[in-house]
Order: C-alpha cells, then sequence, then structure tokens
C-alpha cells in the first residue's frame, strides 16, 4: 500500500489490527530456533561454527574476539573515535542517574500501624548486580555500535562484573561496533550472531561463559531464541521491527515529521512508521515530503517498503485527542510529540517507550547519544514494561530485623493468619520466642495491643 492519509474514524478493523497487533514474525521460525539453540546446548563451539557457516558464510577460527578491539579502537578515524566516547558518556552519565541507594527504616509496631507502640520493625531494601550478563548487537544489513553502548554500558553502570558482547561474524568485522565494545568496557567479545548466539550465552560452549541474563534487539530469530531459552536464563524482553509514532498538531514542520519516518523506516522493511495529526494539510503535507525525501536516501528500498507496509501510514484525527487516544492504543517504542503545547500532550500519554519532545529533538538523538537507552519495548509492549535501564541487570532483596517488642506487637496477626492457612510451624515459630520469657509476663502469649 502505497504511503497515504487516511481517517483514523475509516479505519477498517483489519487496518486497526495492522497497527495496533503488530507482529515479530517469532512464530515462523520458533521449531527452526528451537533445533538451533537445542544444538548448541549439545554441541558447543562445533554447532556455533556450523551455524555461522550455514547462516553469516563465514568460517569462524576464534569465537573469542576481545583482544581485537582495543586495535580496532586505535586504528578506527579520531572524528568516530570521539563520537563514540561522547555518546558513550553520555549514556554513562544519564544511567548512573538510576543506580537506586540501599535503603533502612525503621517503622512502628504499635498496634494500630501508627506510632504507638514501643517495639520497633527495621525494614529495607538492597541492590545487587547480576555477576554475567550477555549482550547481543545485531549486525546483517547494517552494523549497529549503538546498540553495543546501549547494552553494555549501562550493565557496567550496574556493577555488573562479567559483561559478555555477541556480534554476527562477517569476514572483515566493523572495526567501529568493535571500538564501541571496548569503549563501553565489555569484558569478552564473540563473534557469533543469531539465534546461535543467544544458545552459546544462555548454556555456554567451550569458547563462550554462560550467563545469568541475555539483553539487546536482533531480528525475529534472535528474539524467538530468546523466548526460548527464558526460563533458564533471564532475559529483557521480546522486541519486535522498530517503530516510531510522530503526534504532530498544526505548528509541526512536515519536512521534519516526514524525516522522522524515514529515519525510522530505514531500519528494516518491517518496520512501523506511523505520524497522527489533526490537521489534514498537514498531514498531505508530510506524505508529500516523505515521498521527496526517500529517493536521496542510501537505503532507499529498505525506506520505502517500510513506508508501503501495513503498519506503517500517515492518519488524520478528528482532535487531538483521538490522536492522543491512538497512541495510547498503539504504544510506540518511540514517541514523537511535535506540537505547539507539547507537554500538556505528554502528561496525557502513558504507553511509550521513549518520548522525544519537540521539533529539535529526533529520534535519531535517542539513537545514539543524548544518553536515553533506545533499547525498547515495540509491539505494544510499552503498556506492560518499560526499556533498558540500571535496573535490568539489578537485584533487590529485602532487609528486615524486628525486636521483641516488635515481633510481640505483630504476634497475634501473624499466628492468627498462620493457623488460617494451616501452616501451625508458622505460628509456634513465633510463639517458640517467648515461651520461657523471664520478663514481660513470662510464658504468656503477647498481643498485637501488647
Amino acid at each position: 500500500m502505497k504511503l497515504e492519509v487516511r481517517a483514523i474514524s475509516d479505519l477498517s478493523p483489519d487496518e486497526r489490527a495492522a497497527f495496533f497487533d503488530r507482529d515479530a514474525g517469532v512464530s515462523d521460525v520458533r521449531a527452526d530456533v528451537s533445533e538451533i539453540v537445542g544444538r548448541v546446548r549439545q554441541e558447543g563451539d562445533v554447532a556455533v561454527r556450523e551455524f555461522c557457516r550455514e547462516f553469516d558464510g563465514v568460517e569462524v577460527g576464534n569465537l573469542d574476539i576481545t583482544d581485537d578491539a582495543e586495535r580496532a579502537y586505535e586504528a578506527i578515524d579520531d572524528d568516530v573515535r570521539e563520537a563514540i566516547e561522547t555518546a558513550a558518556e553520555n549514556i554513562r552519565v544519564f544511567h548512573e542517574r538510576q543506580v537506586p541507594d540501599d535503603w533502612r527504616a525503621s517503622f512502628s509496631s504499635g498496634a494500630d500501624g501508627g506510632d504507638s507502640g514501643s517495639g520497633r520493625r527495621e525494614l529495607g531494601r538492597r541492590f545487587r548486580p547480576l555477576e554475567r550478563v550477555g549482550v547481543y548487537a545485531p549486525g546483517g544489513t547494517a552494523a549497529y555500535p549503538s546498540s553495543v553502548l546501549m547494552g553494555v554500558v549501562p550493565a557496567k553502570v550496574a556493577g555488573v562484573e562479567h559483561v559478555a558482547l555477541a556480534t554476527p561474524p562477517a569476514e572483515e568485522l566493523n572495526p567501529v561496533t568493535l571500538a564501541a565494545a571496548h569503549v563501553a568496557g565489555a569484558d569478552r567479545i564473540y563473534s557469533v550472531g543469531g539465534a546461535q548466539a543467544i544458545g552459546a550465552l544462555a548454556y555456554g560452549t567451550e569458547s563462550v561463559t554462560a550467563v545469568q541474563k541475555v539483553v539487546g534487539p536482533g531480528n525475529k530469530w534472535v528474539t524467538a531464541a530468546k523466548a526460548e531459552v527464558r526460563g533458564d536464563v533471564d532475559i529483557d524482553f521480546l522486541a519486535g521491527p522498530s517503530e516510531v509514532l510522530v503526534l504532530a498538531d498544526d505548528t509541526a514542520d512536515p519536512e521534519l515529521v516526514a524525516s522522522d519516518l524515514v529515519a525510522q523506516a530505514e531500519h528494516d522493511p518491517n518496520a512501523s512508521v506511523v505520524a497522527v495529526t489533526d490537521d489534514e494539510s498537514l498531514a498531505e503535507d508530510v506524505v508529500a515530503a516523505a515521498e521527496a525525501q526517500v529517493d536521496d536516501r542510501e537505503r532507499a528500498d529498505v525506506i520505502r517498503a517500510a513506508l508501503e507496509n501495513d503498519a506503517s501510514g500517515v492518519l488524520h484525527a478528528r482532535s487531538m485527542s483521538e490522536a492522543v487516544l491512538f497512541a495510547e492504543e498503539y504504544a510506540a517504542e518511540h514517541l514523537s510529540i511535535q506540537a505547539d503545547d507539547d507537554e500538556a500532550l505528554l502528561d496525557r500519554v502513558t504507553n511509550a517507550g521513549s518520548v522525544f519532545l519537540g521539533p529539535y529533538t529526533p529520534v535519531a538523538a535517542g539513537d545514539y547519544a543524548s544518553g536515553t537507552n533506545h533499547v525498547l519495548p515495540t509491539s505494544g509492549g510499552a503498556k506492560r514494561y518499560g526499556g533498558l535501564s540500571v535496573d535490568t541487570f539489578l537485584r533487590s532483596t529485602t532487609v528486615q530485623r524486628l525486636d521483641r517488642d516488635g515481633l510481640a506487637a505483630l504476634s497475634e496477626t501473624v499466628t492468627t493468619l498462620a493457623e488460617a492457612e494451616g501452616l501451625e510451624a508458622h505460628a509456634e515459630s513465633v510463639r517458640t520466642r517467648f515461651e520461657g520469657a523471664d520478663t514481660d509476663g513470662a510464658g504468656t502469649e503477647p498481643t498485637d495491643a501488647e
């Protein structure tokens, strides 16, 4: 379908489903992926190398190419090296703001939960990083050093001791990807991609150290593999093709709106790119601007395919309220708001992976260097969870300490509930702490009011 303006109110059920039920295509490859992952788990490096030959057309010698990263860093152009370092620093600074502090607090153990009663409950929470994490950085039709930074830097900020990076092999690996891994601080770098990379990270091989969690974007084979290993290891989330939705009013510049659509379409023919506006004239101008921009882009064929797929389009809303409702149901990976009162529109939006406000905040800024993370939920996932962050790499543990009076104040509540559940030993584990006591009424059962 050619890119054209359509009214939201005129969309058929099938057309609406194309926008809202975006499919990553994982189900189509699950059986094959299960076989790949199973063989990697059983056969280790032998299977990994075989799949590298079959899928990437590359004879891989050493899977561990960590030593190549520093050499690549030294070899790349100065301006590229500086750009990587600037982006990495911005990402690091933003994610350092996310690191939570351990805390402890005292709570009254009075019967009413207030400040009455002499007993105290000291409760708290502490955060500790995972020990071993695997980051996947895509290759294929394009190299993504930015994804290296987005995965590795937050993990290192969180304090993960061993961060492994897997990226697809090639006859000549992209030196910028390797340099980014060096700058980000990856501890190990493996030349393996696709489902076999996820299997190797999850279960380990002779060359690849098994990890506790696998994160990072990838194609449907990578996504299906993450679904396959989930449960044996943790993952971030299952991500599909990239997507953007632009909310625009009559003050928006159609050239800028179109440029964000074209930029996102550059990722993948299956990318979903949508603009929604209450101004029909703007909508027509966005279509014209997008069409004019495509032919000037190097990946014009990919862009055009994405613009013309069923999940892309320029939509006319009867009001900005209808536009916001559409955006909320769509739950975009990237939401750009280009409108006179963008803050007011932002206040009405809940479901979005990352939000870009104003005409001078292109999605590309967040993709590379503003500091926020570009590993984000797709296919409506923003309704349920957020993107990659320091939290992704942390575990939380609760901590508590009760004094005698504090436990006494809770005793009746705990024992009553335990016995209501038929767990007598739980109740007795409280009572036994007061049996034979020689103070405050030895041998008596404390109550919540005590």
